[in-house]
């Protein structure tokens, strides 16, 4: 079985694929309470032969389905997401804001997709090892809980990656492009405050506002942001005002924090002092606290070496074929974005001489698309957000790429995402990623010679350092709202 037949494979099963995709962004089930689309992959991975294996870490959505072939050596992983996010309700294929459910969930990071096309390829990938008979493991991982609650990291707290070679991933985007460089680490702390209630008129002498202590520490915290690493950033959510009576001395008040940089051991000691401002609050206000560990995770650790195998089966793969209706689409759901005069890609970032030639490919592109292949860039490069894949590519050889599913300027974490995820332009988008995984994931198989480079290279990137992980020795995982 040649890769043009793994196309096929994966061209003939397409409808499978799609309908995977279009059932997890109906569910649209927030982090760690994914069970109606951890089942379906379950019942599917199942069906398809795999050795399913579930509860890993203690969470009952996270998942594996694992094919042995032969001697089963080299093993390697491909990861899936399925998780949406709160308050991004939206009709598919939509050109305005309309909530199907209104304050609903939707899949605005594209998870429906992601998880689906790693599926996809895992099968395709399945089909190849039984029908050539080369020794070999592809491993399915059913990752919940990106957008809160890492389930990747919980995973490596327990040494999970390091049984791999090599581990592949894709996300989602605007761009047709290798995922590479490092990014931040970070950790998600929920505080909730408890004071006692008391007539704020009548005795408020009584009282002991816990809603004060958040507002305490918030400012506190923003006088810590002067006295911290360029690199840094922290963010903060009101999960808890208190109630809605301002005549109440509020006698609970909660404040989720997410703490940021590039190194997991600053991120640790940063939060230490977010962790200083919360108690000098309670001190100031009489008030206690209870302080909840959601999730960490660590910085990625890039290999060009994987990287470029999957650009090459990038460049092999024809592009999706695009309809007139799916560039008419595209068109006026990104005139519904807020343009931007950055030339998009990581490479355009960091390289002139490839910000010239996107700029190029740019002028022949559509005008709600960038549907062309980026040029080939790896390096050592930040960018500011955070993902638990970075806790994989501490433990063993890890790659990503982006696919487009999204029009050229709608952003992250938007409605526009949610619509797009569910539309043709979508599904041919996933469809291709679900080619470059498993042809890539082929020529592994095929090269593992490949593979035995990119453990040198990653040894040669860690350069003796040790994972340090973002999860608590203590922690276990925490659904945001129960």
């Amino acid at each position: 079985m040649n890769k043009q037949e793994i196309y096929k494979y994966i061209d003939e099963n397409a409808d499978r694929f799609i309908g995977v995709s279009h059932s997890v962004w109906e569910y649209a089930e927030l982090s760690l309470k994914e069970f109606r689309s951890a089942a379906l992959y379950i019942e599917k991975l199942k069906e398809d032969g795999f050795e399913v294996e579930t509860g890993y870490a203690g969470i009952e959505t996270a998942f594996s389905g694992k094919f042995v072939s032969g001697k089963g050596k080299p093993v390697i992983g491909i990861l899936g997401e399925f998780d949406a996010l709160s308050g991004l309700s939206q009709k598919a294929c939509a050109l305005e804001r309309e909530e199907t459910v209104k304050n609903g969930t939707g899949h605005g990071c594209g998870h429906n997709m992601l998880g689906a096309a790693s599926y996809g390829a895992a099968c395709a990938v399945k089909k190849y090892l039984e029908e050539t008979g080369k020794d070999g493991t592809v491993i399915f991982f059913g990752c919940p809980g990106e957008e809160g609650g890492a389930a990747k990291a919980f995973m490596a707290r327990e040494g999970i990656w390091k049984n791999l070679d090599c581990a592949l991933s894709w996300h989602p985007g605007t761009t047709n492009e290798i995922m590479t460089g490092t990014n931040n680490s970070c950790t998600q702390v929920l505080y909730k405050f408890k004071g006692i209630a008391a007539h704020a008129a009548g005795n408020p002498e009584m009282g002991r506002s816990a809603l004060d202590a958040v507002e305490i520490m918030n400012i506190g915290v923003n006088y810590l942001r002067e006295h911290m690493k360029s690199d840094c950033r922290i963010h903060y959510a009101m999960v808890d005002g208190g109630g809605v009576s301002p005549n109440v001395v509020q006698p609970h008040a909660s404040v989720l924090y997410m703490v940021r940089s590039i190194k997991v051991k600053d991120t640790i000691d940063l939060q230490k002092r977010v962790d200083g401002c919360a108690k000098g609050a309670a001190i100031m206000t009489g008030t206690t606290f209870e302080r909840i560990f959601v999730d960490g995770t660590a910085n990625a650790v890039p290999n060009t070496t994987l990287e470029k195998v999957i650009y090459e089966n990038m460049k092999e793969i024809p592009l999706p074929s695009y309809s007139e209706d799916d560039y008419s689409f595209a068109e006026k759901l990104d005139m519904t974005c807020v343009k931007s005069d950055d030339v998009p890609g990581i490479g355009s970032m960091y390289n002139p001489d490839i910000r010239k030639e996107v700029k190029e490919l740019m002028k022949n592109s559509s005008e709600g698309l960038n549907d062309f292949l980026f040029p080939f860039y790896s390096g050592d490069d930040f960018t500011p957000g955070s993902s638990d894949v970075g806790d994989v590519s501490w433990l063993t050889p890890t790659a990503q790429f982006t696919a487009v599913t999204f029009t050229k300027n709608s952003p992250g974490h938007s409605w526009q995402n949610v619509s797009a995820g569910c539309s043709p332009v979508g599904d041919k988008g996933m469809i291709y990623a679900a080619k470059v995984l498993a042809g890539s994931a082929v020529d592994l198989f095929s090269n593992t010679e490949t593979i035995e480079k990119a453990k040198e290279e990653f040894l040669l990137r860690l350069d003796g350092e040790s994972y340090v992980c973002p999860i608590e020795s203590d922690a276990v995982p925490y659904v945001i709202g129960e």
